[in-house]
């Protein structure tokens, strides 16, 4: 034999191999990564609750506001239709082309201040909608993104 073989057979026959603390070993290291992975699971489930509800609540406020916003819209047609009716009233009514001049300039003056309220209003709850929207999507980024920093 080899002096290196001796040697390996040596060790070997030295080496006081103790089956029971390999499993114990074993065993401890197993259920050190179940419960981890049991950690992971419980932070992931509760990450996915908090995004779920905050999509729920996202969409409740969505559909809220989009019938605040159709409502706007419908209120602002009404208004401008009902201003053309009393405009083409009065057109009929009129009796001299300047007079006709001074009706038609006032009226495409309200129509253009009219039409820039409107889209500042609507822009204004656009925004607003915007913002509403999004809140509970990004408080719950804004919560993980500190549990993560914290982890």
């Amino acid at each position: 034999m080899s002096k290196t073989t001796e040697k390996t057979n040596e060790l070997i026959d030295n080496a006081a191999f103790d089956a029971s603390k390999a499993i114990e070993q074993v065993s401890a290291f197993a259920e050190k990564g179940v419960e981890q992975s049991k950690e992971v699971l419980a932070k992931f489930k509760a990450g996915s609750e908090t995004t779920q509800k905050a999509l729920e609540s996202s969409f409740q406020t969505a559909k809220t506001i989009s019938n605040d916003l159709s409502l706007k819209t419908i209120a602002a047609l009404r208004a401008n239709a009902d201003s053309a009716f009393s405009h083409f009233e009065a057109l009929i009514a009129v009796k001299s082309p300047s007079e006709l001049a001074e009706l038609q300039t006032a009226f495409v003056r309200k129509q253009v201040e009219s039409a820039v309220e409107q889209a500042k209003d609507f822009q204004a709850a656009t925004t607003k909608a915007f913002e509403d929207v999004s809140k509970p999507m990004k408080t719950a980024f804004e919560k993980a993104m500190k549990e993560i920093k914290i982890a």
